[in-house]
């Protein structure tokens, strides 16, 4: 994971000012937030990006204090106190955002410190351009909430030179115009995630942005810190990014084999008897199944998945089971019960399971309900 973040950071040049924000949220992408943390951290991030105040307070209290965590999510009134508390730095854009955390943070004697959200074109979180200057005068005038950062989410970060982006651009220049022209005193500003990175020109563009306001530029760079990044587009449809190449996934999800048998021709396997032997075939049984995020479309027949034994791939027979996958191992000499298989890692990525799902690497990747083992 360190080299996929020294991959980021030596194209967003971390040496010419800009921050590193490492995005853990979601259970750092089914990784596991309280490892990945602290892998961050003792690689000297000293910004964590997590999904709501509940992940917040859990990796406060993995990294302690002094690391800062960005709580990306809504806030709610009920979780004003654990911010204060846990020292967090919540997202927001409205008015009710910035009065509640007032009530909470006066009450403690601690002012709290937020990013402004501005919505530029996604239509979910965010303040819009006709708003941001009503939530800007509040935050300008509060005693209690600091607005430290402006920021907000490209919708077409992994397409070059992206008309749409040029429009969130230019959304955003004037929205964070009108931020300090209220009287906000804005240190850091930031839209780029993983893709964003990896296409280029955001980057040098937010610098100059940045430079204008006396403010300096934080990345928030996600999926690549995992090892995975989805292919910048060009108009000719080319491969243009250089993130993706650099970046090695970091997670390897592993089981054993549990049982062998064998079946003859003529003989079906699973549930709806979906796959039928056409002559005599060796199964291994792995006690994996879709409620561990081993996805059902990787089913023979559907998306016709396969685990990795001993170096060498085994085609997932029939359905996969809830808790249960069956896998052919005719042709692998010498598999017994107890050998290791690799469901992810190794000659397997989460872009294999996501085609065969017909998703993404990241819901893949978020989707794996299993013991995580630090490596």
């Amino acid at each position: 994971m360190v080299d996929n973040l020294r991959a980021v950071q030596a194209i967003v040049n971390v040496d010419g000012g800009a921050e590193t924000l490492g995005v853990i949220k979601a259970n750092a992408y089914g990784h596991d937030a309280a490892i990945v943390a602290r892998v961050l951290v003792n690689a000297g991030v000293r910004w964590l990006g997590v999904a709501d105040v509940e992940e917040g307070v859990r990796v406060r209290e993995v990294v302690g204090d002094g690391v800062r965590l960005l709580v990306m999510l809504a806030l709610e009134e009920a979780d004003c106190k654990e911010v204060v508390d846990r020292d967090l730095t919540p997202v927001v854009w409205t008015v009710e955002h910035v009065a509640m955390l007032e009530r909470v943070a006066e009450a403690a004697g601690k002012v709290v410190r937020v990013h402004l959200e501005v919505d530029t074109g996604m239509a979910r979180q965010g303040v819009d351009l006709k708003g941001v200057a009503g939530v800007a005068e509040r935050l300008a005038g509060s005693k209690w909430v600091r607005c430290e950062g402006v920021m907000s989410h490209l919708v077409a970060a992994e397409v070059a030179e992206s008309a749409v982006t040029q429009t969130q651009r230019e959304r955003f220049a004037a929205a964070l115009q009108v931020v300090v022209d209220k009287g906000v005193l804005v240190e850091w500003v930031h839209l780029g995630a993983s893709s964003a990175v990896d296409e280029g020109s955001t980057l040098g563009w937010m610098q100059e942005l940045a430079a204008r306001v006396g403010a300096r530029v934080m990345v928030r760079p996600g999926i690549a810190l995992y090892g995975y990044c989805p292919a910048v587009t060009a108009a000719n449809d080319g491969d243009t990014g250089a993130l993706g190449k650099l970046v090695k996934p970091v997670l390897r999800w592993k089981t054993r084999v549990i049982g062998l048998r064998e079946i003859g021709a003529g003989d079906t396997v699973g549930y709806g008897a979906t796959f039928t032997a056409k002559s005599l075939m060796r199964l291994a049984l792995l006690p994996a199944g879709y409620a561990d995020g081993f996805r059902r479309a990787a089913s023979s027949g559907v998306g016709d998945g396969w685990v990795m034994i001993g170096g060498r791939r085994a085609a997932v027979v029939g359905r996969v089971s809830m808790n249960l996958v069956t896998v052919d191992v005719t042709d692998l000499e010498g598999v017994a019960v107890g050998d290791e298989v690799v469901l992810l890692g190794e000659g397997v990525t989460a872009d294999d399971h996501a085609r065969w799902s017909g998703t993404i690497s990241y819901e893949i990747l978020c989707g794996i309900r299993a013991k995580f083992v630090e490596s």
